[in-house]
C-alpha cells in the first residue's frame, strides 16, 4: 500500500506511548497531539508546491521561495479540532474548513450532521485531520465529500489507525495518502482501536464520564 505512510521517528514513539497511557491527563494529552500532529504534517507536506519570490534580506536582493498552493486544513468534528493551531502554525496561510461527522453507535457507520464547503473555488491540497482512523468511515465520507467539492489532491492525517481503517482507505481511495504515526491491528467490539487509546475527542475536551 504505497499510499500509506506510516511514520517511524523515535520522537513520535516517545511521545506516542504516553499519549496512549490512560493516567495522562488531558492539558499534557492536548500537548501530546499537538506535537505529533507538527511531525505528522511536516512528512505530509514535504511534496508542496514552490513559486520564485523576490525578496530583501539587510545584506542583498535574492530569490526565496512561496508556497504555490491554496492548502485546506479538513478537521472532522469533534477530535480533529485538536490537530488544527499545531498544523496552522506550520502552515499560517492555510484555510480551514470543517466537516461535522459522529459514528452512529448502533451501527458504526459516520453520519455527516455539518460541511460548509463552498460550492466553488476547492482548495488545491486538502489534509483532513482526525487523531483516530478506526473502522476508516468518517475518513471514507470525508474524502468523497472534498471529491465532490473538486479537490484533486487528498491528504489523511491520523496519530492511530486500524488496520481495517488503512485497509478501506487503501481500497477506496488508492490516490489518496495517508500519513499515521502507529497502525494497530484490530478493533473490538464497540470499534475502538485496540490497543489505541480510548476516545480521542473526550480525551482531547476532558469529557470522559467518570464510569468508564
Amino acid at each position: 500500500m504505497s499510499s500509506i505512510h506510516e511514520v517511524s521517528h523515535p520522537l513520535i514513539l516517545h511521545h506516542l506511548s504516553r499519549l496512549r497511557d490512560k493516567a495522562t491527563p488531558p492539558d499534557e494529552f492536548r500537548t501530546l497531539i499537538h506535537r505529533l500532529a507538527v511531525l505528522l504534517a511536516y512528512e505530509a507536506t514535504q511534496d508542496l508546491l514552490l513559486a520564485p519570490k523576490t525578496i530583501e534580506t539587510p545584506l542583498v536582493t535574492m530569490t526565496g521561495s512561496t508556497l504555490a498552493q491554496r492548502i485546506g486544513l479538513v478537521p472532522i468534528l469533534r477530535a480533529g479540532l485538536g490537530m488544527i493551531d499545531p498544523v496552522l502554525n506550520l502552515i499560517p496561510t492555510a484555510e480551514v474548513w470543517h466537516l461535522g461527522l459522529y459514528r452512529d453507535e448502533a451501527t458504526a457507520q459516520p453520519v455527516e450532521y455539518y460541511s460548509k464547503l463552498p460550492q466553488t473555488q476547492p482548495v488545491d491540497v486538502a489534509l483532513v485531520l482526525d487523531p483516530m482512523l478506526a473502522t476508516g468511515g468518517s475518513a471514507h465520507l470525508a474524502i468523497e465529500t472534498l471529491q465532490r467539492w473538486g479537490v484533486s489532491n487528498i491528504k489523511v492525517l491520523s496519530v492511530i489507525a486500524s488496520r481495517t481503517g488503512i485497509e478501506l482507505i487503501a481500497s477506496q481511495h488508492s490516490d489518496v495518502q495517508v500519513y499515521v504515526c502507529a497502525v494497530d491491528p484490530e478493533l473490538n467490539s464497540r470499534k475502538f482501536i485496540v490497543p489505541g487509546l480510548g476516545d480521542a475527542g473526550d480525551r482531547i475536551f476532558n469529557t470522559v464520564r467518570q464510569h468508564e
